[in-house]
This record gives C-alpha cells, sequence and structure tokens, in this order.
C-alpha cells in the first residue's frame, strides 16, 4: 500500500491566506521528504476557508522545491473552464514536472463557484463529461482537431488558422505518453461516474467523508467498468482517503484530533458537514438512507470518520478498514490545518516511518497466512 496526501485544504477563515499558502506548500515539501507517493491539491474559486483557487497554478510553485512526489490537481474543476485551456495546460505543466504529475478532475462541486461564472442552473455533471472527451481527443489526435462530438457544446479546430509550418494551431501533447494518469474523486455510496471510470481507464479516489461501508461499493463497481471494457481492475489503482491525526501519546492524540474546541480536525467537519447539509448531499454521512438528520451530528461525524491515536492505534483502524473496504492500492492523508505545526508535522512523519511499514507488514503476513492454508488443503 502506498502513501498519498489530500490537500482540500480547509483552514480557519481568520487566518491569513499568505501564510496557509506557505504552510501548505510546507507540507508538500515534508511530504516529499517522508516518502509519500503523490499529493492532490484542491481549488476553489469562492471559498475563504478553501483558498487555493487554481490547483496547477499552486503546484507549479513545488516544481523544483520537491524531487520525487507526484504533483496532482486535486481536483481541476472541468465545468469552470474551456477543455481546450486545461489539455494545453496541463499538457505543459506535465512537461515542467518531467512527468511527475497527475490530473485530478472534477464537475466542481461549490455552488458559489457555479454562480460567479453564471453556470448555477446547468448540469454540471454533463458539461464534465462533454470536457473529459474534448481534453482526451486534444491529446490522442493530431492538429488541427476538428473535434464535433455529438450532444457536446465544445467544439474544437484550429483549421482556418493552421499554418504547420510555422507551428501555428498545433497544441503540446503531454510529456508521459498517452497521458498523465487521470483520477477523480468519488463521493456518492453506489457512484455510478466510477463504473465510467473503470470504462475509460480513470483511476478512483475515495473520499475521506465517506463511511467505509459505502467506500466499499466504489471497487465493485470500478471493476464492473474494467470488466465493461474488457480488462481487469487494478487494486493498485484504487485510492482511498482517510482523516487521520498520529501522535506519541493518546491524549494528545485525543485531544488534537477531535476533542479540543481549537481541533483543526472538528474545524474540519464542521466544515463540511455545514456545507453538505446546505447542499442537501450529508447522504455520505449516513449508515442508512432513511437515518434521521438529526443524528448526524458533528460528534457523530467525528467519531465515524476521524482515525486518531497512538500508531498502533492508528495501525489497527486502518486494518480494520481495510476489513471492510477490500484491498486498496494507496491511503491518502487528507491534509489540515497546522494550528500546531509541531504536531501536524510529527504525524505525517509517523504515517510515513511507522504507520504505513506496520500496516504493509500485518498484510504482507496476512497474505503469507492465507497462501499457507492453501497450500495445505491442497
Amino acid at each position: 500500500m502506498r502513501l498519498g496526501m489530500f490537500m482540500m485544504p480547509v483552514h480557519p477563515l481568520t487566518r491569513n491566506p499568505t501564510q496557509t499558502l506557505r504552510e501548505d506548500r510546507e507540507a508538500i515539501i515534508l511530504a516529499d521528504a517522508l516518502g509519500y507517493h503523490d499529493a492532490f491539491v484542491g481549488e476553489h474559486l469562492s471559498d475563504q476557508a478553501e483558498n487555493i483557487t487554481n490547483s496547477l497554478l499552486f503546484l507549479a510553485t513545488l516544481i523544483h522545491s520537491t524531487q520525487h512526489i507526484r504533483l496532482a490537481s486535486g481536483t481541476c474543476n472541468l465545468s469552470h473552464i474551456h477543455p481546450a485551456i486545461i489539455a494545453a495546460q496541463a499538457a505543459m505543466f506535465d512537461h515542467l514536472a518531467a512527468g511527475r504529475f497527475i490530473l485530478g478532475v472534477s464537475p466542481g462541486a461549490l455552488a458559489s463557484d457555479a454562480e460567479a461564472i453564471g453556470i448555477l442552473g446547468q448540469d454540471r455533471n454533463k458539461i464534465f463529461a462533454e470536457a473529459i472527451d474534448v481534453i482526451l481527443a486534444i491529446w490522442e489526435r493530431e492538429a488541427p482537431y476538428d473535434i464535433d462530438f455529438a450532444d457536446n457544446r465544445f467544439k474544437v479546430t484550429t483549421r482556418q488558422s493552421f499554418s504547420p509550418d510555422i507551428g501555428i494551431g498545433i497544441m503540446p501533447k503531454p510529456y508521459q505518453n498517452p497521458r498523465p494518469e487521470v483520477v477523480g474523486t468519488v463521493v456518492a455510496p453506489f457512484s455510478k461516474g466510477v463504473i465510467a471510470m473503470g470504462e475509460r481507464d480513470f483511476h478512483p479516489l475515495s473520499a475521506n467523508f465517506l463511511l467505509p461501508q459505502w467506500v466499499k461499493t466504489h471497487w465493485s463497481n470500478y471493476a464492473e467498468g474494467k470488466r465493461r471494457a474488457g480488462a481487469a481492475a487494478e487494486v493498485a489503482d484504487w485510492r482511498v482517503a482517510r482523516t487521520i491525526f498520529v501522535a506519541d501519546d493518546d491524549r494528545v492524540a485525543r485531544a488534537y484530533g477531535r476533542d479540543d474546541a481549537a481541533s483543526p480536525y472538528r474545524f474540519y467537519y464542521r466544515q463540511i458537514l455545514t456545507k453538505l447539509m446546505k447542499s442537501n448531499r450529508h447522504e455520505v454521512f449516513k449508515e442508512y438512507r432513511e437515518q434521521p438528520d438529526g443524528e448526524i451530528t458533528l460528534e457523530y461525524v467525528l467519531d465515524k470518520l476521524c482515525i486518531c491515536g497512538t500508531v498502533d492505534q492508528v495501525v489497527d483502524e486502518i486494518l480494520a478498514l481495510r476489513e471492510v473496504t477490500g484491498d486498496f492500492g494507496e491511503l491518502v492523508y487528507a491534509g489540515m490545518d497546522w494550528v500546531d505545526p509541531v504536531l501536524g508535522k510529527r504525524s505525517m512523519q509517523l504515517m510515513a516511518e511507522q504507520v504505513l511499514p506496520r500496516v504493509n507488514a500485518a498484510i504482507a503476513a496476512g497474505r503469507r497466512t492465507d497462501r499457507d492454508r492453501s497450500q495445505a488443503i491442497a
């Protein structure tokens, strides 16, 4: 199992954005030094708490400050911008990063973003599907492209101005051949979108604010999509994000990871719960569809979704999670505001140096035991 990181990020409204942007960069630089596989960074146009407005622009500042970690948009909101612009900019980023790039995509879920750019009443999921088809076509085809798909608002051609002798009308191809890895964040239980990911060879990232029992449904749907495409689903391609805080002391872990009024984890889930309640998308927190809304309290959400404890406790909880979800290829650590930078950095260090090695050792031991049992039966 690999270890990744997802930075939405979510900061208290009173914090200076100059400082939080510096801290968010520092977190990814630290993740690189600790051996994290990738770092996903979200974007919103109109959210004061989540103040990264362009994930590619932010990640570009990290290309030469990191050495190994793969830099991932998390996500590019495809309903916000013409797909030709995304295709060209992502391809350039891939070259700048020499292939250390993952294209994370989504429709763009924040209503205030949609309102700000005048598409609040439009079907952003449809815009997303149309945009991704065009992005891939630009990368697959040669100029002048002549992209004109049925029932797709985006028509792309450079035929009238095409001058190949001087390079006019030709958009860049990515550094990676044939394209970067494409990852989509999955939030809804039993998501049909993840079937389409399997069919298109995109890879799912199951959100950290989804109950484990619903995370499990993503794998079965992804595997169905791969079957439809005539391929087998690879566990390595499935990422599962979780909200985790690790400390050397159990009392510190419980306080900073949940109980203290100033806990960044408490603030994070207060923000997420309030947003999803306002948009009537809080079903992700429910154990069953008819569960009363009154039961979906902040304490309930923290209890269900926040893993906090010492190394041993966190290892046990991750292994218990895996018993519910089944095997997955990458555990994605959700980055938080650094209310206490020492504790925030220590948690990331413990995850990389102690928690994940012990989890992987336990997984390997379990596989050996299963193999021995099979051989004994044979």
